[in-house]
């Protein structure tokens, strides 16, 4: 059997077993090995199962994983979620469609710690869609909201799926993260801008709150002054601002985890039980990602043998369509693709294969990595699937797919007039980078 057979049966074989319901990392790693013992011979396969996933639990560039996740788990069991809710809504919860604005900022401080869009639209749904209901939100905006909001955990700094692109690209995780802040912030202001839109356009459809005392305000914004501090001194740290120490990556993961950890203990919100809980609940999603990386290394080996990449850049680029015409073409194929899975297993199952397309057809590969972090978190939220919209329906028990997506229709729109933004105008992501 030839080798392009070969690499045809793997991934008919792969997404055989996605839809059997077995976990991405082991279907890839399943298949990866399979597929290399079958052109290379057992033996070696057999090796490099060992070798994969030793080296790869004890690298020390992935330890980023695993403290960024610790604090974000810490952040969350310490209440900062309804904090940060709570202290955006006393500013501008007093607006026609004041909670929707909260909640987008909230979401935008939520996810600038946790760095996880699941984990952020999860939150939310708990934290701020009672609030909403209650003051006489529509279901439809008020999960719209949520779910749209939830995105922007993949774009803030410190971003998982950001960090998993460098390691996988081998492009510098601290200009990957600095190069989402500007993208993230344009999301998080074009949010806002169609809650006002949509407030303005149907004056009776979103209800005002009433407003809050200036004290209660300030009061408010005390309790998430320590987290934001964190924040600044750990993302300042790895981008070498002045007056603060320099981190690598990994480094500003263990300062973070370790200052969320004292905050939450010396404020009284981290007892005993939720230490563990936050450690158990970091241990398994971090457990949960590198089984997703190992077997994708796995079905890299098997990707390089059967030059897999190099045939798919050959079909691309032979295609006439362009430089922008081809970039298009595998926007789609994300968006397709987040009808069948989560936003880390596409790009550690995909990026291994497109990256070389895009070095061929001469992108910033920095770029590209916010281009396709944006594409894939629209692949979260976008029908007839999106993991958010899954999320928020498993939180939000009384509410219909229907209604979430009615609700989230509006900011599919604006995230798709913002990657057009951002493809045009690259600089908007890596002026930033090319400044530090």
């Amino acid at each position: 059997m030839s080798t392009d057979a070969v690499a045809i049966l793997g991934f008919v074989a792969l997404f055989a077993l996605m839809l059997l319901r077995v976990p991405v990392g082991m279907a890839m790693g399943l298949v990866g090995v399979s597929g290399f013992g079958y052109l290379v011979g057992g033996a070696p396969a057999l090796k490099l199962v060992g070798q994969t996933s030793m080296r790869t639990v004890t690298d020390y560039t992935f330890g980023v994983i695993p403290m960024f996740l610790l604090m974000g788990m810490f952040m969350s069991n310490s209440g900062m979620s309804r904090d940060l809710f709570k202290a955006a809504n006393g500013f501008v919860g007093h607006l026609r469609g004041g909670l929707g604005f909260a909640t987008v900022v909230a979401c935008a401080g939520f996810a600038a710690i946790c760095g996880s869009s699941v984990a952020t639209a999860a939150t939310f749904s708990a934290v701020a869609y009672p609030e909403m209901r209650r003051f006489g939100y529509p279901q439809s905006f008020a999960t719209g909201v949520i779910a749209a909001g939830g995105t922007l955990g993949a774009m803030l700094p410190p971003s998982i799926v950001l960090a998993v692109y460098g390691i996988i690209t081998e492009q510098d995780i601290g200009k990957l993260f600095i190069a989402g802040i500007a993208p993230g912030v344009l999301a998080m202001v074009m949010y806002l801008t169609t809650i006002f839109v949509i407030g303005q356009v149907r004056p009776g459809f979103l209800p005002a709150g009433p407003r809050i005392a200036w004290r209660q305000r300030f009061s408010a914004l005390k309790d998430v002054l320590a987290p934001l501090l964190l924040f600044v001194f750990v993302i300042g740290g790895l981008y070498g601002l002045p007056f603060l120490p320099r981190f690598t990556p990994t480094e500003a993961g263990g300062v973070g985890a370790t200052g969320a950890f004292l905050i939450g203990v010396f404020t009284g919100r981290l007892n005993k039980d939720k230490i563990l809980m936050s450690l158990l609940q970091a241990t398994r999603t971090a457990a949960a990602v590198f089984t997703v990386l190992i077997g994708a290394l796995i079905f890299g080996y098997f990707l390089t043998v059967t030059q897999t990449p190099q045939k798919v850049t050959e079909f691309l680029t032979g295609l006439g369509l362009g430089a922008y015409g081809v970039l298009a073409l595998i926007m789609l194929m994300y968006l397709a693709l987040g009808c069948l899975m989560d936003a880390m297993a596409m790009i550690i199952l995909t990026v291994p294969i497109i990256f070389p397309v895009i070095t061929h057809l001469g992108f910033n590969p920095i770029w590209f990595g916010v281009i396709i972090v944006m594409t894939v978190e629209l692949g979260l939220i976008h029908p007839p699937v999106g993991m958010n919209v899954f999320v928020i329906k498993s939180v939000v028990k009384d509410v219909s797919f229907t209604t979430i997506f009615k609700g989230v229709i509006p900011f599919i729109i604006t995230d798709l007039i913002r990657l057009v933004i951002l493809i045009a105008f690259p600089i908007i992501a890596l002026w930033l980078p090319s400044h530090l």
